[in-house]
């Protein structure tokens, strides 16, 4: 059998793929635990995080503005989430399981943040998307917007996907 001849995903294996890589980010990665980040959409076309702007993410004590370092790893993990999702939409006849197993050698080689905005806000919103994704290198740019919707940061970077 040939992999264009393989069934894809069902409805429901894409659901438990989706809830998979929400509980890898939310519940394995601690650190995402300490950032507070919660996925609210882990699929093609649809890769978003959230966090809660709390007093330990304060970078300048005065103004209480969010800081950048948690700008940073939250551009980083959502960026590696979409692909993740990249991933799993390249091979859509394998099941979680298999998908899951793809992730072992993925890191991040190159990110670039731009911060444009001070880091005001009640909550922030990432998004990402993959604007290439190779055989050994695939690349994203994300965004982050405050609860008004003003942009505080772009960034786009580099991962090891084999």
């Amino acid at each position: 059998m040939t992999a264009a001849s393989l069934p894809r995903r069902s409805v429901e294996e894409e659901a438990r793929l989706e809830q998979a890589l929400v509980e890898l980010f939310e519940q394995r990665i601690t650190f995402n635990q300490t950032l507070g980040l919660n996925i609210a959409a882990a699929r093609p076309g649809a890769v978003l995080g959230r966090f809660a702007m709390r007093p330990h993410l304060v970078g300048h004590y005065a103004y209480g503005r969010l800081h950048g370092g948690v700008i940073s790893a939250v551009l980083d993990a959502v960026g590696a989430l979409a692909l993740m999702v990249g991933i799993a939409e390249r091979h859509p006849h394998d099941d979680t399981a298999q998908v899951m197993h793809r992730f072992a050698r993925m890191a991040t080689i190159d990110l670039r943040v731009d911060f444009l905005r001070q880091g005001l806000g009640e909550h922030f919103d990432a998004t990402a998307e993959v604007t290439r994704l190779g055989g050994r290198v695939g690349s994203t740019q994300m965004r982050l917007v405050n609860h008004e919707g003003t942009l505080i940061a772009t960034a786009a970077a580099a991962y090891t996907v084999a």
